[in-house]
């Protein structure tokens, strides 16, 4: 009883006139051009651009429209399904949302003005508004209920789907804040701190090896504590390539990503394309996103094998990996859900796809606008 009182009957007429009021537009117009003396061809061609251009409209229209009777509902980006259902609602299902609510509020809004109507009786203008009151509060419950169905409708279709991608959203503030202290912080301890005692170890181990007799006791402990140096050392010299990958610096993604998939425990197929060096905050951000993507595809998902794609489109870079493993995967990780703050804080988006039984599917979105350098 108490939904006439609440703001969503307004928002689902308001739902209901926006979608119907551009078809009624469309034909209209398409009315008048065949029934102007411009002759039938130009009449029929006129017809077609309007048409054409309703949908146009009708398309993103259509996701501004849901937004007024579900707000929670997360929607794929623009695509041909977009204006797919635009043209439908233009032909078809707008003008039933224009009868709908013209009906609902047509017949209690003539109630409520016969005071006005010159012909209606003393009776008539006192009864009238009562019972235009009356009905209007009933007219809210099919003007809510067709909202409601149409707007199930649009989502059904606008909306992924079990399978499809999924946008991944974060806090670009929290990522910024985060990684950049992190990485001040790990630059510091590994250049400054471990690297230089490991080698000053190194070199003092070498030197005393070189003072004891090569077959005593001593020297074959020293050596076996200068070999295990040397491999940590290596090790170290490593997981600084990682937090700084001398390759991305010198050669760019192209180089870096075919690196990390020659050292993937997964058979990693590449497919980069590539117009030449990108921005240094897409490309730092493409590489870890691929290696901690291939990390997680070698640990989890059971893979036997895995591909990974770049391209740039319109100044945004592209770039997906696919595997074959068992699927769901969980945003709850730490993993992925760091990997949509690093891409988030670099203004792209992140989708997955990972339903059950596979295949899983990562893509990220990376604005960039490459530079005119020797392709990668």
């Amino acid at each position: 009883m108490r939904f006439p009182l609440t703001a969503w009957p307004w928002r689902g007429l308001a739902y209901l006139l926006s979608g119907g009021g551009l078809a009624a537009a469309v034909y209209l117009t398409v009315a008048a051009m065949l029934a102007a003396p411009f002759g039938t061809v130009t009449g029929v061609l006129c017809s077609v651009l309007a048409v054409t251009f309703g949908a146009a409209l009708s398309g993103p229209l259509e996701r501004w429209r849901l937004g007024l009777v579900d707000r929670g509902v997360t929607l794929q980006p623009t695509d041909r399904r977009t204006y797919g259902y635009g043209i439908v609602s233009i032909l078809a299902v707008g003008l039933a949302d224009l009868a709908v609510a013209l009906v609902s509020i047509g017949i209690p809004g003539w109630l409520l003005l016969s005071p006005f109507q010159p012909t209606a009786t003393t009776w008539e203008k006192v009864t009238g508004p009562i019972a235009g009151v009356l009905l209007l509060i009933v007219a809210s419950y099919p003007i809510g209920a067709w909202a409601g169905v149409r707007a199930a409708v649009a989502r059904s279709v606008l909306a992924p789907h079990e399978g499809e991608l999924r946008e991944v959203v974060r806090s670009r503030a929290r990522l910024v804040d985060a990684f950049e202290t992190e990485r001040r912080r790990i630059e510091r301890d590994l250049h400054d701190g471990a690297q230089q005692r490991l080698v000053a170890l190194n070199v003092r181990l070498g030197l005393a090896t070189l003072d004891l007799p090569a077959d005593s006791a001593a020297a074959k402990e020293i050596g076996q504590a200068h070999s295990l140096a040397k491999e940590a050392l290596a090790e170290l010299r490593e997981l600084i390539r990682g937090v700084h990958p001398q390759v991305l610096s010198e050669r760019g993604l192209h180089a870096a990503v075919r690196d990390i998939a020659g050292r993937s425990p997964v058979p990693v197929d590449l497919e980069i394309e590539l117009p030449g060096r990108l921005p240094s905050a897409a490309e730092t951000t493409a590489f870890f996103v691929t290696s901690e993507t291939l990390t997680n595809v070698a640990k989890h998902s059971g893979a036997g094998r895995c591909q990974v794609t770049a391209w740039v489109e319109k100044e945004v870079l592209y770039l997906e990996v696919v595997d074959d493993g068992v699927g769901g995967a969980d945003m709850s990780g730490s993993g992925l859900t760091g990997l949509a703050d690093r891409v988030a804080a670099a203004d792209g988006r992140m989708f997955l796809s990972s339903p059950p039984g596979g295949p899983t599917r990562l893509r990220v979105e990376i604005p960039c606008s490459p530079s005119v350098l020797s392709a990668s």
